[in-house]
């Protein structure tokens, strides 16, 4: 029991900084429309709410354990840890954000393929997108992200410092790209992902949801040829076929009998390297 009644204090204190934040963002740029973008997100916050309830206490307790057990038994080459040690801390914590999104961009684009697509598709299915967004996963697709992301920096021997901060910066970067703002960051979006840019991988035109499956940066998706330029695209719909659906929905998603095709491959004439 003190268990879950921590994970439920930690699941539900970790976000208010960013709910303050993105509660006061709204209200700067929204003012006079507020009212009206959060009855037409309501039931679609609450949705995104109940999940990150259900994922930080049920989930993760479930994957933390044997994920500390592991990290503690990893094998962790001597030769590479005392490499991260040797570099300067700032480009330790930059090396570490990028090989992270590495491992969540090729885990992002196995989600769009078939076996994992009917589980990936409940973090598609807002069609009201907001910072809450961030937290409409199905628990395989939590359990996925945890392992694929971290596991690998792991195995390279990057300290855990970096990599907690790192978690965190992706955490408050990933918040962002979600929210309802129509920005492309400029020539700063060249170089990091845009709410705009994610934006349109939430579109509503399955054609273009190959695209931009980057968290932080978009060096993989232009290396990788899936990054497509937002600016056209500013404000698009969102959302998937099959629709948004209420907490007990989203859970029981991966598990119907229809075979949902996944989402078209990124147009290429609107691919840049």
């Amino acid at each position: 029991m003190d268990t879950v009644i921590e994970a439920l204090h930690q699941t539900l204190v970790k976000p208010l900084p960013a709910a303050l934040f993105f509660i006061l963002l709204a209200v700067v740029i929204k003012r006079d429309r507020l009212l009206a973008g959060f009855r037409a997100a309501r039931r679609e916050i609450g949705t995104n709410l109940g999940l990150l309830l259900f994922n930080g206490v049920v989930m993760m307790p479930l994957i933390a354990l044997p994920l500390t057990e592991y990290r503690n038994g990893i094998p962790r080459m001597q030769m590479l840890v005392d490499f991260w040690q040797a570099l300067p801390p700032l480009l330790v914590l930059l090396s570490t954000i990028i090989l992270i999104d590495l491992a969540a961009y090729w885990r992002h684009r196995l989600e769009h393929q078939p076996a994992l697509w009917r589980v990936h598709a409940t973090h598609h299915a807002d069609e009201a997108m907001n910072w809450l967004t961030l937290h409409r996963k199905h628990p395989l697709g939590e359990l996925l992200s945890v392992l694929v992301d971290l596991v690998p920096v792991l195995l390279l021997g990057l300290p855990i410092w970096a990599i907690a901060v790192s978690a965190i910066a992706r955490s408050w970067w990933g918040y962002l790209i979600h929210a309802d703002v129509p920005w492309t960051l400029g020539i700063f979006g060249k170089v990091l992902m845009s709410p705009a840019a994610h934006r349109l991988h939430h579109i509503r035109d399955e054609a273009l949801m190959g695209a931009n499956y980057g968290n932080t940066i978009t060096l993989w998706d232009r290396l990788f040829g899936t990054y497509t330029d937002p600016a056209p695209y500013v404000g698009c719909e969102t959302g998937i076929a099959e629709g948004t659906r209420d907490v007990a929905g989203e859970l029981l998603r991966p598990f119907e009998a229809r075979y949902w095709r996944r989402p078209s491959q990124p147009v290429a004439e609107t691919a840049t390297l």
